[in-house]
């Protein structure tokens, strides 16, 4: 119990002190997409804990594993993102991104997991995966 506690504590603080993305759907992103390719980006910094480490560890394995095809061709994309380096800071600002956040984009679509992410990616990592596989199925429709 107390573990859970203090998991939704982190998630809440986490939220609570970077509001940036939390909700969005702002339709801002690299004019380089089309309405058929997804990108699924996790924003990070230099510093890092555990859980930020998973978060980056399940989306990805989660995008290589459930869309292997779709990845060869193309089609979607995993992308780590260091917000502390010029590029990532650069990708960070054309997306609208300050601090930590696993963001899929389609287009002008966008879906912010990074409350799931954090709450999921050390304890229920099938149901974080299970969640960005929700998420690009309804970007591929």
């Amino acid at each position: 119990m107390k573990k859970a506690f203090s998991l939704l504590a982190v998630v809440f603080l986490v939220t609570a002190f970077f509001p940036g993305t939390a909700g969005s759907s702002k339709s801002s992103g690299p004019s380089s997409l089309t309405a058929k390719k997804v990108e699924v980006y996790y924003f990070h910094f230099t510093r890092r804990c555990m859980t930020c480490n998973n978060v980056e560890k399940v989306s990805k394995e989660a995008v290589e594993q459930q869309y292997a095809d779709k990845v060869k061709a193309g089609e979607i994309t995993f992308k780590s993102v260091n917000l502390d380096e010029k590029d990532g800071e650069a990708i960070g600002k054309k997306l609208n991104i300050e601090c930590q956040t696993l963001l899929i984009v389609s287009g002008d679509k966008r879906t912010d997991l990074t409350d799931k992410g954090f709450l999921y990616a050390n304890n229920s990592p099938e149901k974080l995966k299970a969640e960005i596989k929700k998420a690009i199925d309804d970007m591929l429709k």
